[in-house]
């Protein structure tokens, strides 16, 4: 046996029987020669960081624009918190790792700039809405990633209903990653006080994002073990849901970051109009793949950074100086 088939009958062997196993995947789209070191799972986790999608994640927003320090989030910092709180909880319940890997550093990959802040811009200017988990699985298309990557991807938003336990491994791991993070990125911008927080949430959870991630994860691993489901016991999804909303009401929807959010809306939705008006602006590769301008124009837009869509609107709508 090569050391793929090794690894397959490991899994076969020694993972949950409510595991994924990437022999039994349901396949890719297109044919794909097999690796002879490499699972099926471990070749969609490479080409997921090999793409050019995933390097642009470290000049998108998490939730703060254009921050001038240097510890706060962005999508890529995210990305990577959230693969390794879903490794370690894979790990624990005997689940696929490699596939748990694979949809957590995908997840993200169609998020717009700015956020989630540029993710409503661009939904209200296309007639059929804008959702960047099913963004994510367009940007992959090229990838040809196996089913059970592609499902865990769609489905990690709140409202998603992943096929397999890794995927809903990725969905609790995304949550348990931002509310933590992004509480503790608030707290860097004085924007929050860690004596603000709901202090039932913080006499369960624990005084610091550290130990409330240690809490969740422990929770999740300890509810789910031996089940063929995974989630968090029914109070602690009552806790963190407190977690949460307290975090909308205080830091997403503060007076600062509102009058930012005006400012990048009319910034995506100027060069949504250009793009929409101006068709052969777009790189050809995005021409030829779609028909529809405005869904060509939403692609080109939320595969661009942060510091790219505003060089792109600095370009076209603001004067250049006279060169002598």
């Amino acid at each position: 046996m090569n050391l793929r088939e090794q690894r397959e009958q490991y899994e076969l062997a020694h993972l949950s029987p409510f595991a994924a196993k990437s022999i039994t995947t349901k396949g890719r789209s297109l044919p794909a020669e097999k690796c002879e070191i490499r699972t099926e799972f471990q070749k969609d986790r490479d080409r997921i960081t090999h793409c050019k999608a995933f390097r642009r994640l470290m000049h998108k927003t998490q939730v703060f624009i254009s921050p001038e320090g240097d510890h706060y989030r962005t999508r890529l910092t995210h990305t990577l918190e959230v693969a390794q709180i879903a490794r370690t909880a894979a790990r624990a319940l005997l689940l696929n790792e490699d596939l748990t890997e694979a949809i957590a550093l995908g997840h993200d990959l169609g998020h717009t700039p700015f956020g989630h802040t540029g993710e409503d811009a661009l939904d209200t200017l296309l007639p059929d809405g804008f959702r960047h988990n099913e963004q994510s699985v367009r940007v992959t298309s090229d990838l040809n990633l196996t089913n059970e990557v592609r499902d865990g991807i769609l489905n990690h938003r709140t409202s998603g209903n992943p096929e397999t336990l890794e995927g809903w491994v990725v969905k609790l791991s995304d949550k348990i990653a931002y509310i933590n993070h992004d509480i503790d990125d608030a707290i860097r911008a004085r924007i929050l006080i860690p004596t603000d927080l709901p202090k039932s949430a913080c006499e369960i959870l624990g005084e610091t994002s550290t130990a409330r991630i240690d809490y969740l994860v422990r929770d999740m691993v300890r509810y789910s073990t031996g089940k063929n489901t995974v989630s968090l016991s029914p109070d602690v999804v009552v806790i963190l849901s407190e977690l949460r909303a307290y975090l909308f009401e205080n830091t997403y929807a503060h007076q600062l970051h509102q009058s930012e959010r005006k400012k990048i809306q009319t910034l995506l939705r100027l060069l949504f109009e250009y793009y929409i008006s101006h068709p052969n602006k777009l790189p050809d590769e995005l021409r030829e793949r779609c028909d529809d301008p405005a869904q060509a124009a939403a692609d080109y837009i939320a595969g661009m950074t942060d510091r790219f869509a505003m060089k792109r609107f600095r370009e076209i709508y603001m004067p250049s100086a006279w060169e002598a």
